[in-house]
């Protein structure tokens, strides 16, 4: 294939998102699936290792949460949406920590306090990368710019009419000789002869 300017198809060919902001992104799609089914499945575990005060239908509805949100990472073309949507939840999250917590008990501020900078660091992964993930922009959405290909191995000028010169019709691709027309009377002023009346011998 004949390229005008192969430089500027390769500068077309997209360009996706930085392999390790993909991969981050996909497993904190997981871990938002897997953190929701353990707060839907066991809420007054998970609440007592945070420190909370036993509050299962909250700590279920978060998990419902986690699990949109994680779906909506794995499935959406453009996942910017649904990592903001993990920032605010972690937001969520760490109110619910400082206000759910019971002060009294030593262990279960310590473990509040754990939780919380688990919390934190989560929320600094996710905005890294809802930050850094780039969309395609629409010139890059194509793969490849044909614009600059002709299909020939030479111009269109110097390659027009070159089949025909030393082509030849194939004998199985001939009008079989029972199929060719009859010769005619010659037009006046050609030189042809006259082939004369059919006879059958």
């Amino acid at each position: 294939m004949h390229t005008r300017d192969s430089q500027h198809r390769s500068t077309n060919r997209p360009r996706n998102p930085p392999p390790a902001t993909t991969k981050i992104a996909r497993g904190l799609g997981w871990f938002s699936i897997a953190l929701g089914v353990a707060e839907i499945v066991m809420p007054r575990t998970v609440a007592r290792l945070c420190g909370m005060q036993e509050n299962e239908r909250l700590v279920q509805a978060y998990g419902l949460r986690e699990i949109a949100v994680g779906i909506g990472i794995l499935c959406a073309r453009d996942p910017r949406p649904w990592l903001w949507a993990r920032v605010a939840g972690d937001a969520l999250d760490a109110g619910t920590l400082v206000t759910q917590v019971d002060s009294r008990d030593k262990q279960a501020v310590q473990r509040g306090d754990v939780a919380l900078a688990s919390v934190a660091a989560i929320t600094a992964l996710d905005v890294y990368t809802a930050q850094t993930w780039k969309p395609l922009s629409v010139d890059q959405q194509s793969a490849y710019d044909y614009s600059g290909r002709v299909g020939m191995p030479q111009s269109p000028d110097r390659m027009r009419g070159l089949a025909r010169r030393d082509f030849k019709v194939p004998r199985d691709m001939r009008t079989p000789e029972a199929l060719r027309p009859w010769p005619t009377a010659p037009q006046p002023g050609s030189t042809q002869p006259d082939a004369g009346p059919l006879t059958i011998a």
